[in-house]
């Protein structure tokens, strides 16, 4: 299952996690949260969804269909946290992949206070992992350095937080897992070029449909940043600003 906005330029958000999701081979079953004022350079405005319709909709899908992992990404509005939460209450066991989306890498608002801090009080202890890259661990976790800020979440109540490096420089990528573990796991991954749309929405929805697949978190995390790996060496230039994963490459499982 998706929770997640629009993004109308087709480089982040829903469609960026549908893809991905589809093309390491699971079904998406997408929620819509928000509606977006965007494009490949910024994000301008937002819309959230109603927090009961999307209440309706979770029930309904629920009583349809299996539900093997959950990936939440801009959530519009503190309301919409009380349903998620309640919902993911309901149905314990399902492994909860939490991308915090704050801004948008143009600086463009998609989090106010009041869901920040919903987001940390009730949906960071019910999740399995956040993804937050590095601007939003630092203001996640109340501090510039990325050991300390990590630390501050875990014990706020985080079981694990996996710092994503795309947004830094250097010729690698680290992305780095905290957990409750005496020394953190480090990945790296050559980086490709600047700075692309919707990787930090195609990497947590690709561990998601890694952990719904039955693999372990370590594992989805590593199928997931080879795969976003491949959708950047394919990346596309949709519009004028950031080049967009090619999303829809194939993908052997």
């Amino acid at each position: 299952m998706i929770l997640s906005g629009l993004d109308p330029s087709g480089g982040a958000g829903i469609q960026a996690d549908i893809q991905a999701v589809t093309s390491l081979g699971c079904h998406p079953l997408p929620v819509l949260t928000c509606l977006t004022v965007q494009d490949t350079r910024n994000v301008y405005g937002a819309e959230p969804v109603s927090a009961d319709l999307i209440r309706k909709q979770l029930q309904c899908l629920a009583d349809d269909s299996p539900i093997h992992a959950i990936k939440t990404g801009a959530l519009g509005n503190a309301a919409l946290v009380d349903v998620l939460v309640d919902f993911i209450r309901e149905h314990p066991g399902i492994p909860v992949i939490t991308d915090p989306v704050i801004k948008a890498a143009g600086g463009g608002d998609l989090a106010d206070d009041e869901l920040v801090s919903a987001m940390k009080e009730k949906l960071f202890p019910v999740a399995e992992m956040i993804t937050p890259n590095g601007v939003e661990l630092a203001m996640l976790g109340n501090s510039e350095d990325a050991d300390q800020a990590a630390d501050n979440l875990l014990k706020g109540g985080c079981e694990s937080v996996l710092a994503t490096g795309g947004h830094g420089t250097g010729i690698h990528i680290i992305n780095t897992l905290y957990n409750h573990a005496p020394e953190p796991m480090r990945w790296e991954i050559e980086r490709i070029g600047g700075e692309y749309h919707g990787t930090g929405c195609t990497l947590a929805a690709a561990i998601s449909a890694g952990r719904a697949s039955g693999l372990s978190p370590r594992a989805a995390i590593s199928q997931a940043q080879n795969y976003v790996h491949r959708a950047i060496l394919h990346a596309l230039e949709v519009g004028k600003g950031q080049p967009v994963p090619d999303r829809g490459i194939l993908w052997e499982r």
